[in-house]
């Protein structure tokens, strides 16, 4: 069974460093349009059977149970991964085998996307002498920078825990190397944008997008008629 995982924080909690440039209830808004454009993204993914949101914000819940996401309530803010991992335990013992985890702050990431990393974790699996995806293998997908994950895709699901933080990928790529197990790094465009201070909203708006959160940086007045 493959799972799309998407981890959201309670959205008072969402986007602090933002806290110069907004206001609590437009970082609250921007939250919620990210975490909406990430869910609609995941729910027409065709390569995986299911959506899974963990959060412990009732409000995203909700959402998420309305698109039809199973829904794993965090009960309160437990950290990133202490979180993913909640849910990546709770999922696994479900019967999911492979789970691609999606930050909720990527707004531009597509259903495309994500079906291009379930069939490179595909390609990787069977590279590596497994059964297509059913083989142990790792797939990352990086922040612009480079040094954060913003995508990841493991089969078990738990095969490695996460890292999400400062220079998550360095650490994922240490994980992976230390328990031998076979893993690629994929540079893809529309899921390293995350938006984390002010000048990657800056950035954001530069180029119309049809997304939630091109519309709430609209009526936030941050984009030039």
């Amino acid at each position: 069974m493959r799972v799309i995982l998407i981890a959201a924080k309670e959205l008072a909690f969402a986007k602090t460093r933002l806290g110069a440039a907004l206001g609590a209830g437009e970082r609250i808004e921007l939250a919620r349009a990210m975490f909406r454009d990430v869910l609609n993204a995941a729910a027409c993914a065709r390569a995986a059977d299911h959506v899974a949101v963990i959060s412990s914000d009732r409000s995203l819940l909700e959402l998420a149970n309305q698109a039809g996401a199973i829904i794993i309530d965090e009960e309160f803010p437990r950290g990133l991964n202490a979180a993913v991992g909640l849910a990546t335990g709770a999922l696994v013992a479900e019967g999911a085998r492979t789970v691609c985890t999606l930050l909720s702050d990527i707004p531009l990431v597509t259903a495309d996307d994500i079906d291009e990393v379930f069939a490179a974790h595909q390609r990787l699996a069977a590279g590596a002498g497994g059964l297509g995806a059913e083989s142990v293998a790792v797939i990352l997908v990086p922040s612009r920078d480079l040094t954060g994950t913003n995508m990841m895709v493991r089969a078990p699901g738990d095969v490695i825990p996460t890292r999400f933080g400062s220079h998550s990928l360095a650490r994922h790529l240490h994980e992976c190397r230390t328990r031998n197990l076979a893993c690629e790094v994929i540079r893809m465009p529309r899921p390293s944008v995350d938006l984390d201070v002010l000048e990657d909203l800056i950035e954001f708006v530069r180029v119309p997008t049809n997304t939630h959160t091109f519309g709430q940086l609209a009526r936030l007045g941050l984009v030039q008629g």
